[in-house]
């Protein structure tokens, strides 16, 4: 599933017009990068939920099968938030554990390991699986620990939280489908149960969060293209 609801107010005027995910960077948009590593990584289904101007997310995106994937949308009247909007679209993702990726991030995570994660969260009977990354300057004092691959909340140092993650569907159980519903609060009971595990990605990944992060992300790719 790949997060796409979000309204983008640091980043208006642009997303006055063009939902956030939607934005370009070298030449395309966002979300397009994640659709072609997603296929790349062997993956063929995605769900996509959106609400500010998600019809032009779907009319940018059609079904997927120009990238050889089959995109469903699951449409929000109002954001519902990172829970919220994933409780409403389970439906369409299944029973089993399901990776999900925030559409306004740029980055090279290998979605190859989402098969191996959901393996390691049966066996270990996690309900989550997050992706963490060292703190960008926006955001320093990190959103979780880690230790020995399990999610902390008072572990030494923290890092910062990637919006990259596998989940079951149990991890949504208590959130109403329809009403807003943050994360955080999920994870953290997760963790705190001993029932989140979690990596440390030192890879690229880019929050596209302001007009400045997008440009600079813009130059980047466009500078190594050239």
């Amino acid at each position: 599933m790949i997060l796409a609801a979000g309204r983008g107010e640091r980043l208006r005027p642009l997303t006055d017009t063009c939902p956030k995910p939607m934005l370009p960077a070298g030449g395309k948009p966002l979300l397009v990068w994640h659709l072609e590593r997603l296929h790349a990584a062997g993956l063929r289904e995605v769900v996509i939920n959106h609400a500010h101007l998600g019809h032009l997310v779907e009319a940018g995106l059609g079904d997927g099968s120009r990238w050889g994937l089959s995109i469903r949308y699951s449409a929000e009247t109002e954001a519902l938030e990172t829970a919220g909007g994933i409780a409403k679209a389970l439906p369409l993702l299944g029973d089993e554990p399901f990776l999900v990726v925030n559409g306004d991030v740029f980055c090279d995570y290998p979605f190859t390991r989402a098969a191996g994660i959901a393996a390691q969260m049966a066996a270990g009977r996690l309900d989550a699986w997050c992706v963490l990354v060292d703190n960008p300057a926006h955001h320093p004092g990190g959103d979780f620990g880690l230790q020995s691959g399990r999610l902390g909340n008072n572990d030494g140092r923290r890092l910062t939280f990637s919006g990259i993650g596998v989940y079951a569907p149990r991890l949504f159980a208590t959130v109403e489908p329809g009403r807003r519903a943050a994360l955080a609060p999920l994870l953290r009971a997760a963790a705190d149960a001993g029932r989140a595990g979690g990596e440390w990605f030192t890879g690229t990944w880019i929050d596209v969060g302001t007009a400045e992060r997008l440009a600079d992300l813009d130059a980047q790719l466009r500078r190594r293209a050239g």
